[in-house]
């Protein structure tokens, strides 16, 4: 018996780009796709979520994509944080965009 994911070239390329970045291929897709089920649950209303810091601390952050909650603070003029390899969001408590490393991403509720 083979068992296998499907993922598409989004979710490649970013496991690519973890895997490097840990030096682990497993990580690499598995926080991929953990990234898959955050950007959805950000799209779709208020996600909670944890990532690490750059300073080693652990961030758990209530964030969102959607429009009508992020609308006013929206410009839609930036470079697309993917091109940084990071994913941004509303952070809902700070009330300001913030983002993260894909790597760092701990744990999606």
């Amino acid at each position: 018996m083979i068992n296998a994911i499907v993922i598409n070239n989004t979710t490649a390329n970013r496991a690519t780009v973890i895997a490097n970045r840990t030096q682990s291929s497993e990580m690499g897709v598995m926080k991929a796709m953990l990234i898959d089920t955050l950007k959805v649950k950000l799209a779709n209303g208020i996600a909670h979520f944890i990532f690490k810091k750059k300073d080693g601390s652990y961030r758990e952050a209530w964030g969102t994509t959607q429009s009508q909650l992020a609308k006013a603070k929206t410009n839609g003029k930036g470079i697309s944080r993917e091109m940084y390899k990071t994913t941004a969001y509303f952070d809902i408590e700070k009330g300001e965009w913030r983002s993260f490393r894909w790597e760092m991403l701990v744990q999606v509720f």
